[in-house]
């Protein structure tokens, strides 16, 4: 591990470590795409995303956008903490997150930019991202790291397959390509959330608690998600599919319950983690419903994605903050519970309602967009200054 006492803090805040761009650039996107979203679904603006349409643009900068800042953010951090090794800073980290953000705004500017170019700045980013997260990894030789980082590089085949798709050189790229991408977020937020969500649980509620986790659990899980990405998305195997994805609402439920304290409701670090792991469960839910009783699959991805996903992002990136500049994670702001009950009820506005009365399904969709951007706007009120500023405890990072 560093030691945080003999670092000095050195350069501009906001370029000492990856968490500080990527989660304030998370933050601005998350509202501005989501917005520029609901002008061309509620209100038919129409734009050009750089020969895109607008739902592959929406699903592409969700996945390889928006939640790529925040991955991004979060790993070359973390990596710092389990390696002891500095990762990308400074001048890096500033060519890092331009590529990142040259990639985001392109498709925006109506300028006539090809599409190979956008392609290539946005998988160069993502590359670099690799090299930037495996070479502390090896450096130290924590092979057991690795796991996280080959998702990484699934990440960047799959965001080269849909770009491969765009283009006309893949005939089902662009499906396989997002989808694919989904399935890898979230494999990478099961195996964050199995790190993090049982010792932030222990650690952080009232009373003494000891939670469950149980190695079938992660082994079963692990596997049967590989088997739904390779089935869900590369065949037509409906049947398979559906009883995977049942299996694996009931083993994530067990999860969730060996995870189970009452104390979490408390603490509104703690559940909104725990929420955001149960939707991703109902999602399982909700894909094995398509079959067996016609739900629209839309459901079952804005449960992974939003409701998933979204939840989990902005709960991780919430703590990370504190955390990293000085701050005490167990004193939060309390401003946070409105925050994440926006998210919350967005993501209940979006899957759940659309079950009860679909003929207002636009009007979910709009409601859920305005959450959506509410809580972010939140959010960034509260932290975008922490972002910008240095520690308050005098530290470098």
């Amino acid at each position: 591990m560093i030691n945080l006492e003999k670092e000095v803090a050195t350069g501009i805040p906001l370029f000492r470590l990856a968490f500080r761009p990527f989660f304030l650039g998370a933050g601005i996107f998350a509202v501005v795409s989501v917005f520029i979203w609901m002008l061309v679904y509620v209100h038919g603006a129409t734009l050009n995303f750089s020969g895109m349409s607008p739902t592959t643009w929406h699903a592409h900068e969700m996945i390889f956008g928006y939640v790529m800042a925040v991955i991004a953010g979060f790993l070359l951090t973390a990596i710092k903490n389990w390696t002891g090794q500095q990762t990308l800073r400074g001048p890096g980290l500033v060519v890092l997150f331009t590529l990142w953000l040259l990639a985001r705004v392109i498709p925006l500017t109506g300028m006539n930019i090809p599409l190979e170019v956008l392609a290539i700045i946005d998988l160069l980013f993502m590359l670099l991202l690799v090299i930037a997260a495996i070479m502390p990894v090896l450096k130290v030789k924590q092979y057991k790291q690795l796991g996280v980082v080959s998702k990484l590089v699934l990440l960047l085949l799959s965001n080269a397959l849909f770009y491969l798709g765009v283009l006309g050189f893949v005939e089902q790229g662009v499906q396989w390509g997002l989808y694919s991408g989904l399935y890898m977020v979230m494999a990478l937020m099961f195996v964050m959330a199995r790190r993090v969500i049982p010792f932030f649980i222990e650690k952080g509620t009232d009373k003494s608690v000891l939670v469950q986790n149980w190695l079938w659990v992660d082994l079963t899980s692990l596997v049967l998600l590989i088997l739904l990405w390779l089935i869900d998305v590369f065949t037509s195997y409906l049947t398979a599919t559906s009883v995977i994805a049942a299996m694996l609402f009931v083993v994530h439920s067990i999860r969730l319950y060996g995870w189970y304290n009452h104390g979490l409701w408390n603490k509104p670090l703690l559940w909104v983690l725990y929420l955001a792991y149960g939707s991703l469960t109902a999602g399982f839910l909700l894909k094995a419903s398509e079959q067996w009783f016609g739900v629209s699959p839309f459901l079952s991805v804005h449960a992974f994605a939003y409701g998933g996903v979204g939840i989990m992002t902005i709960g991780m990136m919430s703590r990370v903050i504190l955390g990293h500049t000085g701050r005490n994670v167990f004193e939060p702001p309390a401003v946070l519970t409105l925050c994440f009950a926006l998210m919350s009820g967005g993501a209940l506005v979006r899957v759940i309602f659309p079950l009860f009365n679909n003929a207002l399904y636009s009007y979910w969709i709009a409601a859920s967009q305005i959450l959506w951007i509410a809580s972010f706007l939140v959010f960034l009120i509260v932290y975008a200054p922490m972002l910008l500023k240095t520690r308050i405890d005098g530290r470098d990072g």
